[in-house]
């Protein structure tokens, strides 16, 4: 039985009970730009057919050296990663709403909930979030939440994806969202101290940053609790907090920021895994769950689901979010990861940062400019005459060199943000370097 409307008398019945004059009507929001109602389709194929077809677009694949990151980075994920987080007592568990069924999928996300708790320095940390950019919005919701305030100071140097996805939030929310402009690649800190005032409910500051710079997170926390706001330190790379000094030793009330890196795969920009953590006076106000340790009546350690403040569970208007689901296998995947690094993570990051600094010498060296001369990670800026074009050029020769900053920062042409991670050898490096003496 179908459920689509199957006539043209269907289809107006459909659009006058919803109020619209047609079903295009429905469509309005989506640019027309974007629009293609002249897609053409090939027929369809047997199984057999298709899999020759897939199998022949494969051979032609050419091996790419990536050295753009920007939110999204190429880590080597070891095989033991992909064997556990295959065994089916995880893959087929969704949402572990029987604890006395779901005792082995309820573990591993404590032990996830644990793990974030000591990368970011918090207190609690839920399980968890779409992605790095609702992460952060549900970290503003809940600073407005909590405040009782309206504006939010965003800096300028958080990635452009993030302040979108927060910007469409504030607007649904009457949420007043103001950035803070950046100075040498880090937060305009003179500016915020300038700007805020006492209706701020959070500043929001993100380090490593967009660039790849390292902020000064202590001194944003200052900054904004001196005007009694909260401070949402945010990240891309969690790599790099194997490295830094966690946000919430530099005082940060709430954490959140994207953990892919962490035994995920870039997998053409998903699926990805939020992380949100937070001080625990805030732990009534924080979305999503929160998985507790406990003991059975037989003194035996068992795990349940603690707070639940999805819609789901209580009436919709007193929720603190309506994010419906957990990226349970994508945590599952970085619990199993951060158990095997264990305390070489410190060691990941800094062959992460060597391998960055390398390649940055390696091009200030063929005469680039470095667009940033402050402290980075494993992202910089460079500045290339004619970008785009050296770009394209490479890309025919197996390499994709940076991410071109003028779409997002008009000041910023001709420049790149360019990525290095430990799967970046001193060999792709060199390979890069010969080429670009010969373009």
């Amino acid at each position: 039985m179908s459920f689509l409307p199957n006539s043209n008398d269907d289809i107006r019945l459909m659009c006058n009970e919803i109020g619209v004059n047609s079903v295009e009507d429905l469509f309005v929001d989506i640019p027309s730009s974007v629009k293609n109602p002249q897609i053409q389709l090939p027929s369809p194929l047997s199984e057999q057919e298709a899999l020759y077809s897939i199998l022949r677009t494969g051979n032609t694949n050419k091996k790419v050296c990536s050295l753009v990151g920007a939110g999204i980075y190429h880590h080597y994920v070891p095989a033991v990663v992909d064997h556990l987080a295959s065994r089916s007592e995880f893959y087929t568990a969704y949402t572990p709403y029987q604890p006395e069924v779901s005792q082995g999928t309820l573990a591993a996300i404590f032990e996830f909930q644990t793990y974030m708790c000591k990368l970011t320095g918090m207190d609690i940390a839920n399980a968890s979030m779409y992605d790095g950019a609702t992460a952060l919005a549900e970290a503003v919701l809940m600073a407005v939440r909590t405040t009782k305030k309206n504006t939010v100071l965003c800096s300028a140097s958080v990635h452009p994806h993030y302040r979108q996805v927060l910007a469409t939030y504030a607007w649904a929310s009457d949420i007043s969202l103001q950035i803070v402009p950046y100075k040498n690649g880090t937060t305009d800190y003179q500016e915020l101290s300038h700007i805020i005032h006492d209706t701020v409910a959070c500043v929001i500051v993100q380090s490593p940053n967009f660039f790849g710079v390292i902020e000064d997170v202590a001194k944003v926390v200052q900054i904004a609790h001196q005007h009694k706001a909260l401070c949402i330190a945010t990240f891309t790379e969690a790599m790099s907090l194997g490295l830094l000094k966690s946000p919430g030793e530099c005082g940060a009330d709430i954490v959140c920021g994207e953990g892919q890196s962490f035994g995920n795969y870039p997998a053409c920009g998903g699926p990805l895994l939020g992380i949100l953590a937070c001080k625990k006076e805030f732990m009534r106000n924080i979305p999503g769950r929160l998985i507790g340790k406990t003991v059975d009546e037989e003194g035996r350690d068992a795990y349940v689901m603690t707070l639940q403040t999805r819609e789901q569970h209580i009436r919709r208007e007193r929720a603190t979010s309506n994010i419906c689901t957990n990226e349970g296998l994508c945590a599952l995947r970085a619990t199993i990861y951060l158990s095997l690094v264990g305390n070489r993570l410190q060691e990941l990051s800094r062959t992460n940062h060597a391998a960055a600094s390398y390649c940055l010498e390696k091009l200030v060296a063929l005469g680039y400019e470095r667009v940033f001369d402050v402290p980075f990670f494993n992202e910089f800026v460079i500045k290339i005459n004619n970008a785009k074009d050296i770009r394209s050029k490479l890309i025919n020769n197996g390499y994709a060199l940076g991410i071109p900053l003028e779409e997002y920062y008009p000041e910023l042409s001709d420049c790149l943000l360019i990525t290095a991670t430990e799967c970046t050898t001193q060999d792709d490096v060199d390979t890069l370097v010969k080429l670009l003496q010969t373009i």
